[in-house]
């Protein structure tokens, strides 16, 4: 599993190194992006009626709060999926190496893939989840329950103390790791059936056409991430928004379910189709670019 540098080319003109402060930028920008979408996504969920259709959300939105209306909630959005994302890769890495190298070497490597991405996610998540309680907060109340991250995060810690920004953090658990199984697990075996299925070994192709097949797995890979935790994300939203005082978190998801139904978990899944494959084709796209920058062979198809 040790990753060997690219034969035949000199260095790179410029590095950027992994986990550096660039690469964390970078990785954030995807989180901004795709803002307008989770926006109207997290809206939806929680009221399935306030909005007709996608289209019809954002012109609602911008007609009445203007170009700021449809990136609300950026900030947390930003701050959050910067921690989380980078933590993600970043422990992956490490689990990935430690688990298929040290521990378990004549492992599958499938197992090994699923086991460092449920690993990398448990931790990651500890850094997501005060910025998933207020953005979701930001973006589901009207009017907004505060219009900037510190404002947010001031009210949530005077009124419920630090521990008001990790109610969500067990269904966090549950959207986000059987996710980040998908997502890493899929995406290994959907590029390396990419390569076989177009005859070649992935070495002959060049650096610019393995990251396209990086984009195309990661938008595959994203479909069946958004299916997959889509109930939890559902939940996540339900509890930051309608989540009453005193009530334990068991006893908030059965009120929640009572209400919305096993159908009602599943509201918003064509936006999040949407923006999780988008989200996970340019978080590909971004990181095998890293790698390629770095003289190190794309992910997956060895």
């Amino acid at each position: 599993m040790a990753a060997t540098k690219t034969q035949g080319r000199g260095p790179p003109a410029k590095h950027i190194e992994l986990y550096s402060p660039t690469y964390f930028g970078a990785c954030a920008m995807g989180g901004v992006i795709v803002t307008p979408l989770d926006l109207v996504k997290c809206r939806r969920q929680v009221d399935s009626s306030i909005y007709k259709s996608n289209l019809s959300a954002w012109r609602s939105i911008y007609a009445k709060e203007g170009l700021r209306g449809v990136f609300f909630g950026w900030s947390p959005t930003f701050v959050g999926y910067c921690f989380q994302g980078g933590g993600k890769y970043g422990f992956y890495e490490v689990f990935k190496y430690y688990y298929g190298e040290k521990l378990f070497p004549n492992a599958n490597k499938t197992i090994v893939y699923l086991g460092a991405s449920a690993s990398a996610e448990f931790l990651a998540d500890l850094a997501l989840c005060p910025f998933e309680a207020i953005k979701v907060r930001m973006q589901t109340t009207l009017p907004p329950f505060a219009s900037t991250l510190r404002e947010g995060w001031a009210k949530v810690t005077a009124k419920e103390g630090y521990s008001g920004l990790y109610k969500g953090l067990y269904p966090l658990w549950g959207r986000q790791i059987p996710y980040t199984m998908v997502k890493f697990a899929t995406f290994e075996t959907t590029v390396d059936y990419i390569y076989r299925t177009l005859g070649k070994p992935k070495e002959s192709y060049s650096s610019l056409q393995q990251t396209g097949v990086s984009f195309l797995g990661g938008y595959i890979a994203g479909i069946g991430c958004a299916v997959i935790s889509h109930p939890a994300d559902v939940m996540v939203s339900k509890l930051n928004a309608d989540r009453q005082a005193g009530e334990g978190g068991f006893q908030a998801m059965s009120r929640i379910y009572g209400n919305i139904g096993f159908k009602g978990l599943w509201n918003g899944l064509p936006v999040r189709i949407v923006m999780i494959g988008t989200l996970t084709a340019f978080q590909w796209l971004i990181y095998d670019s890293f790698k390629v920058s770095l003289g190190l062979p794309t992910t997956g198809g060895h």
